[in-house]
């Protein structure tokens, strides 16, 4: 039975290397968002280690958590609903936020909800925009890579999904190549600048008339290329132009430029097969990339169809979008019991 309004959810989420908390209200929106980031845990690694986002999680998750509410300026008491990631994610950190939503949610009788994580991003732009239905919905980010027509709240298809790397996680290991830091992303975003993104090795193109996404052999592709011109050794896994700045900027360049025609690509077929949408989102880590979204916002203006992006606090993993769907499951009287598991 769906829930009357006025509504509080609290969001927690998990997922993968942050630990985040935030507060939604059904007729205030946003009203607080709190997140611990762990990229300097991981960052000598080169990439997310499970166990150790797991541990951090279990320290940070209650101090976050109690912020959260802090700066909403509430209680415990006040809350209705506890929402949480329960898939998809590291199992480790998706249990850490998952058992204390709901011994939280237990303690104080309140209601639970489990959120997917991919939901919660392709809804995040409505956090600050009020975008007509139908739209269509690109998600990019470390873990995956998906398009979505987005029927209503809690109402979507979707029409294209990774088949092996995501976005993100191409830029992170093309990054690894050139021991570039981690996170890949920004780092290759700075370095394409310097060069004015400019296309200078053309590496190829998805030429599957699909909505699919496949970033494996792109990925390969730069790294036969690496290695064709004397940059990588394959036999000792090292990047062998040392400080070649101007070699890793037209990499970079080339990469990026790369991964914004596939972007566009895939929005003009879905155009074909669905030209009554009357929008286009972005979301994602990758969102926060500056040079995609201004091509993509290019992109939709040529087709004559309002372009929205959320800000960069929406785009990465946070908490404020599984609370924003937590709200509207809850109105729709989709509650979890406490029998509530991971990727279920």
């Amino acid at each position: 039975m769906a829930m009357k309004l006025p509504i509080v959810t609290l969001g927690i989420e998990t997922s993968c290397d942050e630990t985040a908390a935030a507060i939604y209200h059904s007729e205030r929106g946003l009203i607080s968002s709190t997140l611990y980031s762990q990229i300097d845990l991981h960052k000598n690694f080169g990439g997310v280690v499970p166990e150790l986002a797991s541990r951090s999680q279990l320290e940070k998750i209650s101090p976050i958590v109690y912020e959260a509410i802090q700066r909403a300026q509430i209680t415990l008491d006040d809350i209705d609903v506890v929402a949480v990631t329960n898939k998809p994610g590291l199992p480790g950190s998706l249990l850490v936020g998952i058992c204390f939503a709901k011994a939280l949610a237990w303690s104080k009788n309140k209601k639970l909800i489990g959120i997917n994580h991919l939901e919660g991003h392709a809804f995040s732009a409505c956090i600050e925009y009020d975008i007509p239905f139908p739209y269509l919905c690109l998600t990019a980010s470390g873990g995956h890579t998906s398009l979505y027509l987005i029927k209503n709240f809690g109402d979507y298809q979707v029409l294209g999904e990774t088949q092996d790397d995501a976005a993100g996680e191409a830029f992170d290991k093309i990054a690894k190549l050139m021991n570039l830091p981690y996170p890949g992303g920004p780092v290759i975003e700075r370095l394409a600048r310097e060069v004015d993104f400019k296309d200078f090795y053309y590496y190829p193109r998805s030429r599957h008339k699909t909505l699919d996404f496949s970033f494996s052999g792109l990925k390969t592709a730069v790294l036969y290329d690496l290695v064709k011109k004397n940059a990588y050794s394959l036999s000792t896994k090292t990047f062998l132009q040392g400080e070649n700045e101007q070699f890793k900027k037209e990499v970079a360049s080339s990469l990026l430029v790369c991964i914004a025609d596939i972007f566009e690509q895939k929005l003009g077929l879905a155009l074909q097969a669905y030209p009554y949408v009357k929008a286009i989102t972005f979301v994602g880590g990758v969102a926060c990339n500056k040079y995609i979204v201004e091509r993509l916002r290019v992109f939709s203006v040529a087709h004559a169809i309002p372009f929205f992006h959320p800000s960069r606090d929406y785009c990465t993993d946070n908490a404020a979008m599984i609370a924003f769907v937590g709200n509207y499951k809850a109105q729709q009287g989709l509650f979890a019991d406490f029998t509530l598991d991971i990727n279920e």
